[in-house]
């Protein structure tokens, strides 16, 4: 007997894991299985690949894309040609030609992004964002049933199961809790945690509206792939559909119930991912990043979805799958080598998306759904720290771009994730090299006054653009919401957005040379194979130690350092590296300022960067069930504070 009366049990499925029944009086934790075959897959068969058309496929997607990636090479070159007719005037030098190279790579990259919003701008004007997926406004409830998967590792058990009883509440209160089933995961490896976990699923199983069941493996193979995997060859033959969640996410019932609607009406859809919000964000650093993603994150995620189709990808989290399809042909293959490129696959979700299309499966991602939101680390570290593991995971997709019956669209969301990323030592590589090809010249003060001075260093010029171009997708944000007058009003009106896009932008701009350093440095690290690991991520923080700060910046100080040296020798270039080497030189205090929560609020409480329901899921009125009401009898859902 443990501390609460239950007993321990121990199943074995493909891995070991470890199982409490229920207390006295109410049934197990833990269902009947409903073993599902989930064979691993491989990538050197490319007869696996299928080509049929799908259902959901849009029309006009060829056109779409050659729109986009047309534009993209169209900017891109405009962006090239003053740097290369100026190197060319005097013959390329060796650290000329070398630049031109980086910078190409990076300005496709950034034009890439731009144009790719920018569609999405035209499709969220023009009210087209539900074209592919016609999500109904007031959908049925279910006739199939799914199951609501929240994976845990020494997560705080409580928050975590407070956001899924928001949810559970959520369909209760749409009559919808008999359709479905919530699932916690848990691969956590202390044992207070897991004791947490089980008094956590007590108290909402006490209440909840659905079965709640509870699963604890004792060994973490392949970590959440692995977590999900299991069950799915254990109980996924009970469920139609699977929703995964991450521990810090959660959904309004209205979103879950038109995802399952969409995925009865489409049997060729595997997998719907919808575009996640930040809530709840009160440190500086996490407020940053709820304002930017609510602002424009829906747009960037509407142009993807407009030119990726039914050939979109996964994020691993508010999305869901069709289970059978899932099993049938997403399961994860070991990669060739030792880590950190070879074993266990890391970023799995993009590679099961690229799995499910090759078998057939439409995969879409949608910006047409609100209701669905997570949170975000709280302190610049913490984001970091999550980076890096990211970072080797999407790394990892080097090997895999070039695999055998992968549609061309999915090696090219393999090259996007390498990509943000590898942009990071490009980007440093790039400075470095404009440094170094300035120094090699005499000081020239009207480089200090740049914007008088009619002949710029064309790499300067272009920088200008890019830069100009990174701002794009901020201002089509604001564009968007200024077109919406209950949107508009609901961010606190145009002056207040105003407000917030200037601290979001300067703040993000300071940001942006620190994240770049640190990218740098964790792809130095997995190139020269160190092993990321897989640590338990860090939710809620308030302030950061100034020993800590200065240990974890060392080298973003380092680095500004070595800019200041060049800028002592060319002072004039002051102005031309300030916004970066000055973020990198106070990369500790930025840290540590923008860690703080009641630095937070305070900016919070004073009207900058606040959101619409910055701390709960909230659904417009359109989307109301059920339809025995009308949209003007009802008011926004609130299903989570």
């Amino acid at each position: 007997m443990n501390a609460y009366g239950s007993t321990a049990r121990v199943y074995h499925t493909d891995d070991q894991v470890e199982t409490f029944s229920a207390f006295t009086g109410v049934s197990g934790w833990l269902p009947e299985q409903a073993p599902l075959a989930m064979p691993r897959q491989t990538f050197h068969d490319a007869d696996r690949q299928v080509t049929d058309r799908l259902d959901t496929r849009p029309d006009g997607l060829l056109t779409r894309r050659f729109i986009v990636f047309g534009s993209t090479f169209a900017v891109a070159l405009l962006a090239l040609i003053a740097p290369v007719i100026l190197c060319a005037r005097e013959g390329f030098q060796p650290l000329e030609i070398v630049a031109l190279a980086i910078f190409s790579v990076l300005i496709l990259a950034i034009a890439c992004w731009f144009c790719s919003t920018f569609a999405g701008l035209v499709v969220m004007l023009t009210g087209r964002e539900q074209d592919d997926m016609d999500f109904a406004p007031y959908p049925p409830l279910p006739t199939r049933r799914t199951a609501l998967l929240m994976p845990l590792y020494n997560e705080d058990a409580r928050a975590a199961l407070a956001r899924l009883g928001a949810l559970d509440a959520s369909l209760a209160r749409l009559g919808a809790s008999d359709a479905f089933d919530l699932f916690v995961l848990s691969d956590s490896t202390k044992d207070e945690a897991a004791v947490a976990e089980l008094s956590a699923c007590m108290a909402l199983r006490a209440h909840a509206g659905s079965q709640l069941y509870y699963r604890r493996r004792t060994e973490n193979v392949e970590r959440k792939a692995g977590n999900i995997a299991d069950w799915t060859r254990t109980f996924g033959g009970a469920y139609d559909f699977m929703i995964v969640l991450d521990a810090d996410s959660t959904m309004a019932g209205e979103t879950v119930l038109r995802l399952v609607d969409a995925m009865e009406r489409n049997p060729g859809v595997g997998l719907i991912q919808t575009a996640p919000t930040i809530i709840k964000a009160q440190t500086l650093f996490a407020r940053v990043s709820q304002f930017g993603v609510r602002l424009y994150g829906r747009v960037a995620a509407a142009g993807l979805a407009w030119w990726a189709g039914s050939e979109a990808s996964y994020w691993g989290h508010n999305a869901i799958l069709r289970t059978r399809a899932f099993a049938d042909c997403a399961g994860l293959p070991e990669l060739e080598g030792r880590k950190p490129f070879g074993g266990h696959i890391m970023s799995h979700d993009v590679v099961e998306a690229a799995l499910l299309r090759r078998a057939g499966w439409a995969v879409h991602v949608t910006a047409a759904l609100d209701g669905s939101c997570e949170e975000t680390p709280p302190t610049l570290t913490d984001f970091i720290r999550r980076d890096h593991r990211w970072c080797q995971g999407n790394l990892q997709h080097l090997a895999l771009i070039g695999a055998r019956g992968l549609n061309p669209i999915s090696r090219l969301q393999l090259a996007m994730g390498c990509m943000a990323y590898l942009s990071s030592p490009l980007w440093l590589a790039s400075l470095m090299v404009g440094m170094a090809m300035q120094l090699q010249g005499p000081v020239d003060w009207t480089s200090f006054f740049y914007i008088l001075n009619p002949q710029l260093s064309p790499f300067m010029l272009a920088s200008l653009l890019g830069g100009v171009m990174l701002m794009g997708p901020k201002l089509m944000g604001f564009i968007l919401v200024l077109t919406r007058p209950g949107e508009r009003r609901a961010f606190g009106g145009t002056r207040q957005i105003l407000k917030g896009m200037a601290l979001e932008i300067a703040l993000s701009a300071a940001l942006a040379p620190i994240l770049m350093v640190a990218n740098t440095i964790a792809v130095i690290k997995i190139v020269s194979g160190h092993d990321a690991g897989w640590s338990a991520q860090q939710r809620s923080a308030d302030g950061l130690a100034w020993k800590d700060a200065f240990v974890a910046m060392r080298w973003q100080m380092a680095t500004g350092v070595m800019f200041a040296a060049g800028l002592f020798v060319r002072p004039d270039l002051a102005t031309w590296f300030a916004p970066i080497v000055l973020p990198l030189l106070f990369a500790a205090p930025i840290a540590v300022f923008t860690s703080r929560r009641a630095v937070g609020e305070a900016f919070g409480r004073k009207g900058w960067m606040v959101t619409p329901d910055e701390d709960a899921v909230a659904v417009s009125p359109a989307v109301l069930f059920p339809a025995t009401r009308s949209v003007a009898e009802v008011e926004p859902v609130r299903a989570f504070g």
